[in-house]
């Protein structure tokens, strides 16, 4: 086997292999003559057709199937006599797949970057310090009590945070336009989801008011046509609500998993998850400075082109079943999520997939059992059955290699961690866990 290599550019590399031809025809007889013994065909016996019949039946397409193997397996041999290490798979290009001749193709693709890990030492990470507080817990409850509450109307003016039924016209010049109008409108104030004016406007209104609005359309509205454009809207008033929240009951207690102890073990189930989140959160931003300080000690590495591309459709996909989605053979997901959503993320995730994994071999780091054990056991505690979760990570190799990945990042964290100079910085709980929201992934 004939092998030549050269570099196109950056990371890209041009294998040009040359396969004997004899390699190719013998594969080609030999699949013929094992096909002969079991083929069916009218006039002969089975086991009995001559290998000439099986070459003009089913020559071409055994061929065919033949030269695909062999490129596979003299691609692998190649990239291995070459010490290559392929990312991604290789575009291949037939010189010559003639029959009798020597097969030739040619292979690009890009190849793993030689990194050379550099000291991480010195910067400075930030470290929130805070605690649950009774506020804290209250403000949670609260939250729970709302998505639970019902909305009942009142006979009272509209204030922020309640909510409206309207039906409103709107119009241009006094001419009506496309979209301005509505019925049974449903619409919490304050919310910021209409206009600039619109709902600051409905404030103070009552139930069978009526009140004409002038506002103006934001320079950057979604319609070009009514970009920065004065508008009117009637608007009628039908009904004025106010939220009542969830009763401080069993029932409320039970539908967020607490059977017996009535409030005062609610609120500490509750608080028990929001330390566990805030633990979490105040390790995020940990993990989030230590890796801003990998990337920028190698930001002139040079990152195969291929693997972000892959990291960009495994994004896409993932957003698309999140909304609920599935993806069909006629549909155009870039078009619905072009590449530069997801871009800037899914090189961030490449580069430093590539660091940790030089860094953990040049550490020797193994993922540490008791580590992945605790790790296991905290996301379990939140399920109803934490055992059964348990259980089901350690039967699952998959999703518990996925563990042992987290748990080896994080100790390529704590290592780096020796080196920094860690400030601690007073704050709240919702303020920590603010913190940790940007740039995660």
């Amino acid at each position: 086997m004939r092998v030549s290599i050269e570099t196109t550019s950056g990371l890209e590399r041009r294998l040009t292999v040359g396969v004997p031809s004899d390699r190719v025809d013998g594969a080609v007889e030999k699949k013929l003559r094992d096909a002969a013994r079991n083929v069916r065909l009218p006039g002969f016996r089975p086991g009995k057709v001559p290998m000439k019949v099986m070459q003009q039946r089913f020559g071409a397409g055994v061929r065919q199937e033949v030269i695909g193997e062999v490129i596979s397996q003299s691609f692998q041999e190649a990239v291995i006599s070459e010490n290559l290490r392929p990312a991604g798979q290789p575009r291949i290009e037939a010189r010559n797949f003639e029959a009798g001749k020597d097969v030739e193709y040619t292979a690009t693709f890009e190849i793993f970057p030689s990194l050379e890990i550099k000291e991480v030492a010195g910067f400075t990470v930030e470290k929130p310090v805070a605690e649950v507080t009774d506020a804290d817990v209250d403000d949670i409850i609260e939250i729970f009590r709302k998505q639970r509450g019902e909305l009942k109307e009142v006979d009272q003016a509209a204030e922020s945070g309640d909510t409206v039924v309207v039906d409103f016209v709107g119009t241009r010049d006094g001419e009506a336009f496309e979209g301005g109008t509505a019925e049974d409108q449903t619409l919490e104030l304050g919310q910021g989801k209409m206009i600039p004016g619109f709902e600051e406007g409905i404030i103070g209104m009552k139930a069978g008011e009526e009140k004409t609005l002038d506002v103006t359309f934001p320079d950057d509205y979604g319609s070009e046509e009514l970009q920065g454009v004065a508008a009117q809207f009637k608007i009628s008033c039908k009904a004025v609500k106010q939220l009542e929240l969830a009763p401080l009951d069993d029932e409320l207690f039970q539908s967020y998993g607490v059977e017996e102890g009535g409030e005062s073990v609610f609120r500490d189930e509750v608080k028990k998850n929001m330390e566990r989140e805030l633990r979490n959160a105040v390790q995020t931003h940990t993990k989030n400075q230590v890796m801003d300080a990998i990337l920028a000690a190698h930001a002139d590495i040079d990152v195969p082109g291929s693997l972000i591309a892959q990291e960009v459709d495994g994004m896409r996909g993932q957003m698309f079943q999140q909304f609920g989605g599935q993806p069909s053979a006629e549909m155009d997901l870039k078009s619905l999520l072009p590449d530069e959503m997801f871009k800037e993320q899914a090189e961030r995730r490449v580069r430093l997939g590539l660091l940790l994994g030089e860094m953990i071999g040049k550490m020797e780091l193994r993922a540490d059992p008791a580590k992945v054990k605790e790790l296991i056991e905290d996301i379990a505690s939140t399920y109803q059955d934490p055992q059964e979760v348990i259980n089901w990570y350690y039967s699952e190799n998959e999703q518990l290699g996925q563990i042992e990945s987290r748990v080896l990042e994080d100790q390529v964290v704590e290592k780096v961690l020796e080196t920094a100079v860690i400030e601690e910085k007073a704050s709240s709980y919702q303020d920590a866990l603010a913190a940790a929201r940007p740039s995660q992934g």
